[in-house]
Parts: C-alpha cells; sequence; structure tokens
C-alpha cells in the first residue's frame, strides 16, 4: 500500500488543535491529529476553562440562593453544598464535550493518533516527518505531511522549589479538591486567581489573594482593576498588592506564604492551601524544535508570521506556545482556522490581537477588548471617555447585580473606538458587540444610532458610547 502522506498533520488536540483538524477536513484537506492524551480538549476542557466556568456558574446559584428572601423566596435558606454532587456535575459537562469532540473527529474525517509527537527535522521533497512515540516511548510511528502546525499548548508555571501536592495547588489540582477548603492562599491576580478566589469565597473559604503588581487583574484598565479590588473587599476576599513572594512552606495545619513589601518587611500569612497561578509556560521541551533550525524562539514560545507560519516552511504554530500572543482558548482556535484556510488556499484573514476579547469569569464578570485607556494615550491618540455604571442599567437593577460599570476609549478626533472595558453582570457576553464593533470600524456616532432592545443589560453599551459625547439617556 501506499504511504499516506498528509495535506496536514497537528500536534496537539486542545481547542486551537482540534479546531484547526475540524476546518482542514471541511475544507478538505487530508488530516492527522496527533495528541498524547486519549481524550481531545487538552487543559481548557479538562482542567481549564469549562471545568472553572462550571464550578463558576455552581458559585453563581449559591450565591442567588444566599439572597432568596430579598426575591420573594422565604424559608429556603443558602441550603447546604454538596461538594461531591457540585464535583460530578463539573465532571459529566466535561464528559458530555469529550464525547462531542469524538463524534467531530469522525465527521470531518480526521485520522487521530495516539502518542507524542515531535519534529525531526525540515521537509525533504516538500514532505515532514514527525516522530510519534508512544506506550511511554515503547512504541514509535512516523506521520509524514505537507505541513505541520504545532499546538501543544502550556503549563502551569511553579515557583522555584515548589512541587504540586494536596496544599500546593495549580489550576490541575484545585479542581479536584476532596472538600472545600476553609482557608484559601491565591498567589497570582490574573484571570486564573480572581476566578478561583470568586468560586471558594463564595463556597466560604476565607480567601486571600496576593499579587506582585500595583493591582489586580493587571492587564486590564486601571479603572476596572479598582472596580474589582472594591468588590472583592466588600466580599471580604482579602487582597495583597505590590508584594513579592518570599517563601511558600508547608506547617502542621496547612502552609504559610511568607512576602515583604516596599517597606522589605517579612510578613507572613496561613492557609489550608495555597494555589499558585503566575502563569503559564509553552509546552515546547522535546517537541523537536532544535531539529528545525530556522524556527525562531524566545524563552520557549515560537514566533511566527501573520498566517501563523514559522521560519520554517510548511510548520505552523498556534495557541498558548506562540510569541506574543494572549495564551486564550478562543485565541488558538482562530489561529488554527487562520493557519489550515491559508495552508488550502483559501481567503484568509490573520488575527488583529486589538480585536481579541479577553474574558475574566469572577463575580463580577470582566469583558474587554482594545486598548485601555493608558495605553490609547501611550499610542498618541488624543482619547475621549465614556463611561456608564450599571447602577443606571435597568435590567442589571433586575438581576440584583448593580455593581461595575461600562467604559468605552475612543479617539477624540474622528470617533474610532479603540477599547471597551466592561466589568459587571454577563460582561463575557456583551462584549462581543464590541467585538463586533471594532471589527466592523464602527465610531461612536454610529454606535449612538444602534437601536438596542430594553430591558437588557446590553443596551448599556448605547449608554456608555453616548457618555462618549455626554449624551447618555440614563445618567
Amino acid at each position: 500500500m501506499p504511504e499516506t502522506i498528509y495535506d496536514v498533520a497537528i500536534i496537539g488536540g486542545g481547542p486551537g488543535g482540534y479546531s484547526a483538524a475540524f476546518r482542514a477536513g471541511q475544507l478538505g484537506l487530508k488530516t492527522c491529529l496527533i495528541d498524547k492524551e486519549e481524550k481531545l480538549g487538552g487543559t481548557c476542557l479538562h482542567v481549564g476553562c469549562i471545568p472553572t466556568k462550571a464550578l463558576l456558574f455552581n458559585a453563581e446559584i449559591y450565591d442567588h440562593l444566599k439572597a432568596a428572601e430579598e426575591y420573594g423566596i422565604d424559608g429556603l435558606g443558602a441550603g447546604k453544598l454538596n461538594w461531591k454532587n457540585i464535583q460530578d456535575r463539573k465532571n459529566k459537562i466535561v464528559a458530555k464535550h469529550t464525547k462531542g469532540l469524538d463524534f467531530l473527529v469522525k465527521k470531518n474525517k480526521v485520522d487521530r493518533v495516539l502518542g507524542f509527537g515531535q519534529l525531526t527535522g525540515p521537509a525533504k521533497n516538500g514532505v515532514h516527518t514527525v516522530s510519534v512515540s508512544a506506550d511511554g516511548g515503547k512504541t514509535s510511528t512516523e506521520v509524514k505531511a505537507k505541513n505541520i502546525i504545532l499546538a501543544t499548548g502550556s503549563f502551569a508555571r511553579m515557583l522555584p522549589g515548589l512541587q504540586p501536592d494536596e496544599r500546593i495547588l495549580t489550576n490541575i489540582e484545585v479542581l479536584c479538591l476532596s472538600a472545600i477548603p476553609k482557608s484559601l492562599i491565591i498567589i497570582g491576580c490574573g484571570a486564573v486567581g480572581v476566578e478561583f478566589a470568586s468560586i471558594y469565597r463564595s463556597f466560604g473559604s476565607e480567601v486571600t489573594l496576593i499579587e506582585a503588581l500595583p493591582r489586580l487583574v493587571p492587564v486590564e484598565d486601571e479603572d476596572v482593576s479598582k472596580e474589582l479590588l472594591r468588590v472583592f473587599k466588600k466580599k471580604g476576599i482579602n487582597c495583597i498588592t505590590g508584594v513579592k513572594v518570599e517563601k511558600v512552606e508547608k506547617t502542621k495545619a496547612g502552609v504559610a506564604v511568607t512576602f515583604t513589601g516596599a517597606d522589605a518587611k517579612p510578613q507572613k500569612i496561613e492557609a489550608e492551601k495555597v494555589l499558585i497561578a503566575v502563569g503559564r509556560g509553552p509546552n515546547t521541551e522535546k517537541v523537536g524544535l532544535e531539529k528545525a533550525p530556522n524556527i525562531k524562539t524566545e524563552r520557549g514560545f515560537v514566533h511566527v508570521n501573520e498566517w501563523m507560519e514559522t521560519g520554517e516552511k510548511g510548520i505552523y504554530a498556534i495557541g498558548d506556545i506562540v510569541a506574543g500572543m494572549p495564551q486564550l482558548a478562543h485565541v488558538g482556535s482562530m489561529a488554527g482556522i487562520v493557519a489550515v484556510t491559508r495552508i488550502a488556499g483559501k481567503l484568509a484573514k490573520p488575527i488583529n490581537k486589538n480585536r481579541i476579547p479577553g474574558c475574566t469569569y469572577c463575580e463580577p464578570q470582566i469583558g474587554s477588548v482594545g486598548l485601555t485607556e493608558a495605553k490609547a494615550k501611550e499610542a498618541g491618540h488624543q482619547v475621549k471617555i465614556g463611561k456608564f455604571p450599571f447602577s443606571a442599567n435597568s435590567k442589571a437593577s433586575i438581576m440584583g447585580q448593580h455593581e461595575g460599570f461600562i467604559k468605552i476609549v475612543s479617539d477624540a478626533k474622528y470617533g474610532e473606538v479603540l477599547g471597551v472595558h466592561i466589568i459587571g453582570p454577563v460582561a463575557t457576553e456583551i462584549i462581543s458587540e464590541a467585538v463586533t464593533v471594532m471589527e466592523l470600524e464602527g465610531t461612536v456616532d454610529d454606535l449612538m444610532f444602534v437601536i438596542h432592545a430594553h430591558p437588557t443589560v446590553y443596551e448599556g453599551l448605547l449608554d456608555a458610547f453616548s457618555a462618549v459625547e455626554g449624551k447618555a439617556i440614563n445618567m
């Protein structure tokens, strides 16, 4: 039988990898998907986005139950948490979507290869060879393809000298705890840190957040950070910013974290467990990058052009391993779609980093796109700001979620929308309108005349865009 030569072989079965594979199949490319795990979905589906958001939904329901009397439901109370059922529900959601991916593999005629894929060198006569080892390296096969996409994802960074266990947690361990911790210290106040702070505070844990930078969610607009800090303090979450963690050590009862601030005076706090949420590193070790000399890397991250192609012809990289790209599942997915569309010779559109929505699912939720006010000014724009509080939005009042605001950053001269920053109810949903607006180059003048349904949370965007010109109706 003739040897199979695929149009594209994809190494990694997370959102970037499987999205690339399914689109490649739709485009008629002969496609192979290589992954070392039997279950597709990667970190996002199994120990990241999906299970975390499932727990966040449980926490939201629990918070509503605590306020049952306010909603006119007497005699109910908060009820008692059944941790096993919470975990079971989370696991069922993951299992359902894992089966969905297996179905889509077959539907799109994608060949699955189980094992760890490695590059073997540049293409020979236009064909690349990937070495795939399985069974702990006991067996090895080769996959040949005209194009390779690296989609190997990322791992949770750990502080030096620490190893994850039942007390020192990463995103993996914190999702499968046997019981809700009475107290939890979280080191790192990015999306992962503040989401788990929300979850476990709602479930009754005493939570302390520690951040080296001066504010929570430091990639967000500064006003968003200030509002989240205010709300978190109101919820009883202890937030410590601008400090350096010096030591994490186990105690008889749990863990102790020693940190220093500007005065360099050591302080110590203790808790039952500690979650390390200090970012993620690229899974590029041992994938054979050194055998492709034209691939440029930086601290393990891979450099690509606008079409996600590396310096080695026919080798692409997508997702969390790409230098300078946000480590977000939806970015990896679109990068995979862009790459295979380009490979297929079809019309493709490169990713614009200023059009990527960032969503953080803590309570209150955060959704943002484009430039912050500070970044817009740094870029030389004369900016005009519009800001509308959810306290003036009728649907937010109906939902009992009054915290937060919508902030518009616009260009003063032409009314171009440079950035939209939302903290408040369903922010992760309504940010999509702002992404669409910016993708279609809508201006503040355009949006002041777009009809929004009433009463809705998203009509707050109409007031926010109008507020740029001082013409918000509802404030």
